[in-house]
């Protein structure tokens, strides 16, 4: 996972540390690099404040004798990231839904984002993670677009031992969502997921649809769901979402193929909301609670 992005901070270090800590001499270096996180799938803002800060952050450092400067350089850079991938608030998932328990109230999450990014195969596998937290889920099929959604999803729903609720294709993707959440109400559903069509982020006949899901369901969190293979696609898709609908968080797919890695933190960067969770596998199992110091950690070692 992310081999190419570790290999090019792991590069990026090596060289700061041995090059004379003035702002003229690290600047050509450090241009160098922003076209090698480029190159990772980090989206070029985001290499600008990488690469802005370091020269910030290090231009005129006196390094004492003995101390280590790969440390210095190491841990301005650990900073930095972190700093990057820092978002507006931190989501509890599991504390605001045991909140909305309490109140007797389902918790509504609507999962939007384009087809092809395993939105409906990432909803699975949040079933199956809230369902070993001790949560009960009803499913929501408001894709009625796409042939074979509901069909896709309903599959899901047997093997994981859930309800969904459907309509017929075509049918108005507000009112199922609506009818799923009054199922919940009814029988005290604790989590209502709901499916929508995957749609380009530029159709704004399907992004109005959207609006009007979120209009009549008010829900508690919207969920946009990327797949990381895409790169600098993905960080356009989380851009244009969120300014069309407004995203709270977003969940990263097929994580274990992607070897550049620069989409997890554009993506925070460019929607300042958290990523959830990340997809790493084909079970329903594969899927990881995001944690930004652990990813960080994970990318310099």
């Amino acid at each position: 996972m992310f081999e190419k992005l570790k290999s090019g901070l792991k590069g990026l270090v090596s060289k700061v540390t041995t090059t004379e800590l003035k702002g003229e001499n690290l600047r050509p270096v450090l241009s160098e690099f922003k076209m090698s996180f480029a190159e990772n799938d980090v989206a070029f803002p985001v290499a600008e404040k990488i690469c802005d800060e370091m020269e910030k952050r290090l231009d005129g450092v006196q390094v004492k004798r003995l101390t280590d400067r790969r440390k210095i350089v190491e841990d301005n850079l650990r900073d930095i990231l972190l700093g990057v991938m820092q978002s507006n608030g931190k989501i509890d998932l599991l504390k605001q839904i045991e909140e909305k328990r309490k109140k007797g109230e389902p918790y509504l999450i609507v999962f939007v984002g384009i087809n092809g990014t395993g939105k409906t195969t990432t909803i699975a596998k949040i079933v199956r993670f809230l369902n070993k937290k001790g949560y009960s889920v009803v499913l929501a099929c408001s894709d009625t677009y796409r042939a074979g959604s509901i069909e896709q999803l309903e599959e899901h729903a047997k093997r994981l031992g859930v309800k969904m609720i459907k309509h017929k294709y075509g049918a108005d993707p507000a009112a199922v969502a609506y009818d799923t959440i009054s199922h919940a109400k009814a029988h005290g559903t604790n989590v209502v997921l709901i499916d929508t069509a995957g749609r380009m982020q530029t159709n704004q006949n399907l992004m109005s649809e959207l609006e009007k899901i979120k209009r009549i369901v008010h829900p508690d969190l919207t969920v946009l769901t990327v797949d990381s293979l895409t790169g600098n696609d993905a960080v356009m898709q989380a851009e244009e979402f969120h300014k069309s609908i407004g995203i709270d968080a977003t969940i990263l797919t097929k994580v274990d193929a992607d070897v550049k890695g620069g989409s997890a933190l554009s993506v925070t960067y460019v929607t300042k909301k958290p990523i959830l969770f990340i997809g790493t596998g084909q079970t329903y199992d594969d899927l990881e609670e995001f944690n930004p110091e652990r990813f960080v950690q994970m990318i310099l070692k």
